[in-house]
């Protein structure tokens, strides 16, 4: 049975995930092997294989983690007990900086998309969609409400939105003049100036 734990107390998971995430960024997806992962990771394939099924999962769950992450966070702020435009700024604030500290995440995915299996791909158009309908649903709350003008279809303002959120990783740097929070605010407030009436 494959170690849990590694010397510095690191569950393996995570440490294939990193060392994967690193070197998916560096070389790309395709360009990657699965010994080179391990070796990385200071693991065995045997432990690879046992967490993960193949170097797919692991692709797979780069995104996925992400994903999980900016649902729940999303649901939160649906959920509280706020104005809806209080709200939607939260969560569109939210969407752009949690993908900028997970950069090389998403910029992996983009680019390797086309790599899962068709099974994990539409699982993960599944879960993006039910993102991106929870977000929708907040924007036709307050269209409804009177606070957002229903000028423009609420598909269209998703979609303007996270136009803008997965071009993040193709220009946002760290060293870069904007922090991850100003980049957040800019866009949120351009969402939001988009929908008042």
């Amino acid at each position: 049975m494959p170690k849990t734990m590694d010397g510095d107390g690191t569950p393996v998971p995570r440490r294939l995930l990193a060392a994967a995430t690193r070197l998916f960024a560096e070389q790309g997806y395709d360009r990657t092997s699965v010994q080179e992962i391990v070796e990385a990771a200071g693991v065995t394939k045997g432990a690879l294989y046992h967490y993960f099924g193949s170097k797919d999962d692991l692709l797979h769950e780069v995104y996925a983690r992400v994903l999980r992450l900016q649902q729940e966070r999303l649901d939160s702020f649906a959920e509280a007990d706020a104005p809806v435009e209080e709200r939607l700024r939260g969560a569109a604030a939210d969407v752009v900086v949690t993908t900028i500290d997970n950069l090389d995440d998403a910029s992996i995915f983009w680019r390797s998309m086309h790599h899962l299996s068709p099974e994990k791909n539409k699982q993960v158009r599944a879960e993006r969609r039910r993102y991106h309908e929870r977000f929708r649903a907040l924007i036709e709350e307050g269209q409804e409400s009177g606070v957002f003008s229903k000028t423009t279809p609420a598909d269209l303002v998703v979609d303007y939105h996270f136009g803008s959120v997965h071009h993040l990783s193709t220009w946002y740097r760290p060293d870069g003049p904007l922090s991850p929070q100003q980049v957040a605010d800019h866009l949120a407030d351009l969402l939001l100036r988009a929908l008042r009436p």
